[in-house]
């Protein structure tokens, strides 16, 4: 149990120091990237909440998410069915970033933000093409992409002071920090941009200097002829930046293994 525990630290150290010197100035080298999971809901066009409207719209969602992490639709300012100018109701707006039977489709891509100045500190993904279930799930419905899905990203992010975060996209975007409102772009519309800093906010969403926080993205593409899909931000994901290796990390991260493999050879003799 002895050498088991000593190897277990050794190894511990070794993936340590090999991810810290991944993360270490390549010189005249290679920019950072952040990769984060994104999971999307592909829905058939048929859904009343799709293809139905061409509007912005305010106050679809409560300024705070749900015990269980999803938006909650507006009851009070919406009503159940009937008072919302772009969507109808609360049922169907449940099925949006909720799996559901016969209703929507679920899958997962990874998306790659990247620094456009290497040690900037400023990650940017930006697509305005953006259509991640391309001939999934209901299949593109006889357009040469498939229009009809949701996306939803939950990450993690350590609030160090003077972060921001933008997005610009369509249609609805709503981007919640520490589980509270922070950008609302809803409704079925173009391209449109909102951002926020957290310096001017830290109150509102209950967030100070060394915490960690949850940051969610939650999207609509509901209307064909165009998706957009983009954010840039100097906050630093849980899916941490990391660099290319350079020639000397991948020659210490050899010799770790070695080293790992070595401790084995000692344990089983």
């Amino acid at each position: 149990m002895a050498n088991f525990k000593k190897s277990s630290t050794v190894l511990s150290s070794l993936v340590a120091l090999g991810f810290a010197v991944s993360l270490l100035p390549a010189g005249a080298a290679n920019a950072a990237s952040i990769s984060v999971t994104a999971t999307n809901r592909d829905f058939s066009s048929s859904h009343a909440d799709f293809e139905a409207f061409i509007t912005t719209e305010t106050g679809i969602v409560t300024t705070s998410l749900g015990l269980d992490g999803k938006p909650v639709y507006n009851v009070a300012a919406k009503g159940l069915t009937s008072l919302s100018s772009a969507t109808t109701g609360q049922a169907n707006f449940n099925q949006w970033y909720n799996d559901t039977p016969s209703i929507n489709q679920t899958f997962t891509t990874s998306l790659i933000a990247s620094e456009a100045v290497p040690g900037s500190g400023i990650f940017s993904y930006v697509n305005t093409s953006y259509f991640p279930v391309n001939g999934l799930g209901f299949g593109n419905e006889g357009n040469l992409t498939n229009f009809h899905f949701t996306t939803e990203i939950n990450t993690e992010f350590t609030y160090m002071s003077s972060e921001t975060f933008s997005f610009t996209g369509d249609d609805d975007v709503w981007v919640f920090i520490n589980g509270e409102l922070a950008i609302h772009l809803g409704g079925v519309h173009g391209p449109i941009t909102g951002a926020v800093s957290l310096d001017t906010a830290p109150a509102a969403l209950g967030i100070t200097t060394g915490g960690t926080y949850d940051l969610d993205i939650f999207q609509a593409e509901r209307h064909k002829d165009g998706s957009s899909f983009s954010f840039t931000t100097s906050i630093v994901l849980v899916d941490a930046p990391t660099a290319v290796p350079e020639p000397g990390t991948l020659l210490l991260l050899g010799f770790g293994l070695s080293g790992i493999g070595f401790m084995r050879r000692r344990k089983a003799a």
